[in-house]
């Protein structure tokens, strides 16, 4: 959601499909939240929470953080297997530092254009960049210890968080960078629910375990409020369970009913590609600065910008993908 997870475990003609349709999804969800954000008529639910609270919203980025864990461990070790250790390391530090620099031009062109008037503005590509890296360094140990990692590193972020990073953090869209380390944190979880779901023997558990996650941020939220903002503890474990759950009914349903919805792998297939047209597009209705055109504009034509905005963006996806061209980083 790394963003282009044209995983080479899978060749071209043999890729999951639950897995592109899931990462699909994911970005097809980022898109029209993005949009939303902007027009008053939305209601709050389909929004983001300002600080403490979760939405509907607030969860997509996270299923995009759990697609990219979902192929992780295949992709790093097949390249290792193919190409070696060095050249592997290599391949990921460019892809992730890659995306985090996307991510930065992205920010930088909102700021100059005075975009919700924020000076900081780190976006989720950095967030996905510096996440990336951080997995990086523990994804060769076993599963049991990124387990054991990734719950430190949160419970070290949330206590730094709660002591001396909460007024830096809430400044910045996603955390800013110390809120990077607890996105770090959710993908290392998300390749751990990952490694148990490719594995046939401990497969069993990967449903049990993700409703366990999602139960645990359940209840650590009576302590530790649930914020996307903030990043919690909380958070992260609602999310990173929601993710996996929803990831489980749809490899269920695509498993059992030989359901293939070539609409959402197409999107699947090309989402670095979709996020930074879906930001050019969306700038048609920002940038005028009309209210009736986009702030204040009418349900009716919310609509319409909504359908013309996936639809563009679908017959772009759906050629890519008869073209045969998928982005990689």
């Amino acid at each position: 959601m790394a963003i282009s997870e044209r995983s080479q475990v899978y060749p071209s003609s043999e890729r999951d499909p639950a897995i592109d349709q899931f990462r699909g999804l994911a970005i097809l969800l980022m898109v029209l939240v993005n949009y939303l954000a902007g027009v008053d008529c939305v209601p709050a639910w389909l929004k983001h929470a300002p600080d403490i609270g979760v939405t509907i919203a607030d969860l997509i980025a996270p299923f995009f953080i759990f697609a990219i864990g979902l192929t992780y461990s295949l992709s790093f070790q097949h390249r290792k297997t193919k190409l070696g250790k060095l050249k592997t390391y290599q391949h990921f530090i460019s892809r992730f530092m890659a995306i985090a620099g996307i991510g930065a031009i992205l920010s930088a062109g909102e700021i100059w254009l005075k975009v919700d008037n924020v000076n900081i503005n780190w976006g989720v590509l950095q967030a996905i960049g510096v996440a990336g890296l951080l997995t990086l360094i523990v994804i060769e140990l076993p599963l049991e210890w990124r387990a054991c990692i990734a719950i430190a590193i949160l419970a070290g972020y949330q206590y730094m968080l709660d002591r001396s990073w909460l007024s830096y953090v809430l400044q910045a869209p996603h955390g800013g960078l110390p809120g990077a380390i607890s996105w770090g944190g959710m993908l290392m979880l998300a390749t751990v629910l990952a490694d148990l779901f490719h594995d046939p023997p401990r497969k069993k558990f990967f449903l049990p375990l993700s409703l366990f996650t999602l139960a645990a941020g359940f209840t650590i939220s009576f302590l530790i409020p649930i914020s996307k903002n903030r990043v919690s503890i909380s958070y992260v474990l609602i999310s990173i369970g929601t993710s996996a759950i929803l990831f489980y009914f749809i490899d269920q349903i695509v498993k059992k009913f030989n359901l293939h919805f070539s609409f959402l792998q197409s999107w699947g297939k090309n989402p670095i590609i979709l996020y930074i047209l879906h930001l050019l597009l969306i700038g048609v209705f920002y940038l005028p600065d009309i209210p009736a055109w986009y702030n204040q504009a009418a349900v009716w034509l919310v609509v319409l910008q909504a359908i013309g905005l996936v639809g563009i963006l679908s017959v772009i996806a759906l050629w890519l993908k008869k073209k045969n061209v998928f982005l990689s980083l």
